[in-house]
């Protein structure tokens, strides 16, 4: 066994520990992530870095193997406490940091015999990557903490990645980057399918990449999976900005725009009203960038995104079904969409792919384009992965094999190079536009379940999918009686 396959193997193994503490691979995470980031600063003031230190000598990683038992335990939360007043890479992981682990004698053997008997610096990228990415998929799947909002799956992403071919010197933004995937994915394809010069390497290194994470804990462990890959270093601003991305224009455009939005469809908020009444409310986004006003977070992340976007830039958005095909504002959005932007590709996606159960969802591809009285949008190309598909997270998960046919398909060296199949069809900018509220909600393969007995699924596929359907028809009707409800007493 080699020393890296070990260290994954140990990494793995204390998780099982601490859980039996009651931990969960979020707690974990943490933990590891505040700790990581404080060796590996250490090992920065040592040759061949020599740096000098960006932690303060009472709160760096010596000052932790300085100490033990209850003195040890004391001392972290007082390290995560003041590091987490601070600015830069450093405020981004210890913000509004809490030490999980009650027990000092299990906290020393982290740090001691875990942490501290690695060289993380010259660790193989690969290698630490893998081990950290790992323990974010099983974060994932501990549906218990909710973290899979925040993870899409790997698969879907690499094949996103490929179509879209980054290329060096790029700026590349994830306006909801969660734990990093798209940015992560992004970087690996630029360094494996390019010679880079050393201004290239240093641009991919610490310009290349923006993400937004509303969420603390997320933000924390994207930066340190950014860190374990070979993207920043602890001495730059982060490449990551904790806050609601809606919130406005921040003024930067991007030649690349690669995201998987939350599900969650309404934005809303709680405030105290006049009478002293606590009252929600939808938050409706307001923007002066924006083509209408509306509650519906998914179709305000459309219209954000295409705010991002250099003229020229390109984007690949995941978005629910009902950005589709809902009227009202959902209509405007597509419509202006259509005429401002060349939106060339629709992925429907099939079920049983996201930790978020009962999730339908698409990947909208579509390039920013200058002004002009007359549509960019030419000819829509739909990949219909959905029907007669049928994926589960667990005995049947979706596989980049799964997707190859799409890559193909999509010809990304000349889309003028597209033809028809059974699953890829076209769409004429006027067909568009004569259907029901400019609907993309495009079907035209026949469902063989519906109508061939023998072709069913297996049956625990199929209680999988009427789970899934329950499910999203649940969320709707919560969604519903959640904005109708009296303000709580």
């Amino acid at each position: 066994m080699s020393a890296q396959t070990g260290l994954v193997q140990r990494l793995w193994s204390y998780c099982n520990v601490l859980r039996d503490d009651g931990l969960s691979y979020g707690d974990y995470l943490e933990q590891l992530t505040y700790l990581l980031f404080l060796k590996m600063a250490d090992e920065q003031t040592k040759p061949p870095f020599s740096r000098p230190s960006i932690i303060p000598e009472e709160l760096d990683w010596q000052s932790l193997l300085a100490r033990d038992g209850d003195e040890l335990e004391v001392h972290y939360r007082h390290v995560l406490t003041e590091l987490g007043r601070r600015t830069g890479m450093l405020g981004v992981v210890f913000r509004k940091a809490q030490n999980r682990i009650q027990d000092p004698a299990k906290l020393r053997r982290l740090v001691v015999d875990l942490i501290d008997r690695e060289s993380w610096l010259t660790l193989d990228a690969d290698v630490k990557g893998d081990a950290y990415e790992g323990l974010l998929e099983k974060n994932a799947e501990d549906v218990k903490t909710g973290a899979g909002q925040y993870f899409t799956p790997r698969p879907l992403i690499r094949a996103i990645v490929e179509v879209m071919q980054p290329e060096p010197g790029m700026t590349i933004c994830d306006p909801a980057c969660g734990t990093g995937g798209f940015l992560l994915a992004a970087y690996e394809s630029i360094s494996h399918r390019h010679l880079l010069d050393p201004d290239q390497k240093r641009h991919l290194r610490y310009d290349a990449f923006r993400g937004w994470e509303i969420v603390d804990n997320t933000a924390r462990l994207c930066v340190m999976n950014l860190l374990l890959h070979g993207i920043g270093d602890e001495e730059h601003e982060s490449p990551i900005i904790v806050d609601d991305a809606l919130k406005a224009d921040p003024g930067d455009r991007f030649e690349m725009v690669l995201t998987n939005p939350p599900f969650g469809k309404k934005s809303s908020m709680t405030f105290v009203n006049e009478e002293g009444d606590v009252s929600r409310e939808d938050l409706v986004v307001v923007r002066d960038d924006f083509w209408t006003s509306t509650s519906n977070k998914q179709l305000n992340f459309v219209q954000h995104v295409k705010t991002l976007l250099a003229i020229g830039g390109r984007a690949a958005v995941v978005v629910p079904d009902n950005v589709l095909f809902e009227g009202g504002a959902g209509e405007t959005v597509r419509r202006k969409l259509l005429h401002e932007c060349d939106v060339h590709t629709l992925l429907r996606l099939p079920t049983g792919v996201f930790y978020a159960q009962g999730v339908k969802a698409n990947v909208l591809f579509f390039d920013r384009k200058p002004a002009s009285e007359t549509p960019w949008t030419r000819e829509l190309w739909v990949y219909d992965l959905r029907t007669n598909q049928h994926f589960t997270l667990k005995q049947n998960p979706l596989r980049y094999e799964h997707l190859q046919d799409f890559v193909e398909a999509y010809s990304a060296e000349d889309r003028r190079a597209r033809s028809e199949s059974d699953r890829f069809k076209r769409f004429t900018y006027d067909e568009l536009l004569q259907r029901d509220k400019v609907s993309l909600d495009l079907v035209w393969l026949r469902d063989e379940s519906l109508e061939d007995m023998e072709n069913l699924p297996p049956p625990d596929v199929m209680a999988q999918e009427i789970v899934e359907d329950l499910e999203a028809a649940l969320a709707e009707f919560a969604e519903v009686a959640r904005s109708l409800a009296p303000p709580p007493a």
